[in-house]
């Protein structure tokens, strides 16, 4: 079995404590956008990075910058899960309900809502993140399929709608308040995913790139 080799960032890679300092941001920005959206100031992530303004700026130039890297880094670390699924010993389902409810933690729901007109949605970084994950969660798919654990009409883009919109705090909630919710509903979708299936599914099984242009 093949693994798909982790997305390289352009950038250089900075010394050691300048590294830190860079991922403390992007951990500090990840969390604030999930909690607030993607209009918080630069100050106030920096402050939760405990770094200081001119950081952050040095590391992330503009906005869109700093939201592209976010949006990378959890689809690198939703990839490297389904990496080690497929690189278990476990039961093909096992693996795709792992992969689900990690992706689920990473609240990628809350990263859409950045994608905005103006970002850059092309640019190569993004693009290889996005590919590495959609073969990754293809190949954890085709496994369950291939085990007859999998109902057989489903696609990547069932998965990841389901895990975006289960992941997504009811209107008028705080964000973490419904985190009780999540796997526990997420769960009971999974469930209805296992072969053989009880019903037949209208319409025929969603792709990313469907997704992508509706």
């Amino acid at each position: 079995m093949q693994t798909a080799t982790p997305v390289q960032r352009r950038a250089s890679r900075p010394r050691a404590d300048a590294l830190r300092n860079r991922e403390r941001i992007v951990t500090a920005a990840r969390e604030m956008f999930v909690e607030f959206g993607p209009d918080v100031p630069f100050d106030e992530i920096a402050r939760r990075a405990g770094v200081g303004n001119a950081t952050v700026y040095r590391n992330f130039p503009d906005r869109d910058a700093l939201v592209r890297e976010v949006v990378c880094s959890v689809m690198d670390r939703t990839s490297e899960v389904a990496e080690q699924a497929l690189a278990e010993d476990t039961d093909p389902f096992e693996a795709l309900e792992k992969f689900a409810h990690s992706a689920a933690d990473e609240r990628v729901s809350a990263l859409c809502p950045m994608l905005s007109d103006t970002f850059d949605k092309h640019h190569p970084d993004l693009e290889a993140a996005r590919e590495r994950i959609e073969r990754l969660v293809q190949e954890v798919m085709d496994r369950a399929k291939a085990a007859g654990t999998l109902r057989p009409d489903v696609g990547v883009g069932d998965l990841m709608v389901a895990v975006a919109q289960l992941s997504r705090p009811p209107a008028g909630t705080v964000c973490f308040s419904a985190d009780r919710f999540v796997h526990r509903h997420l769960q009971l979708f999974l469930d209805g995913l296992r072969a053989p299936a009880r019903s037949t599914l209208p319409g025929t099984a969603v792709t990313m790139e469907e997704l992508r242009q509706s």
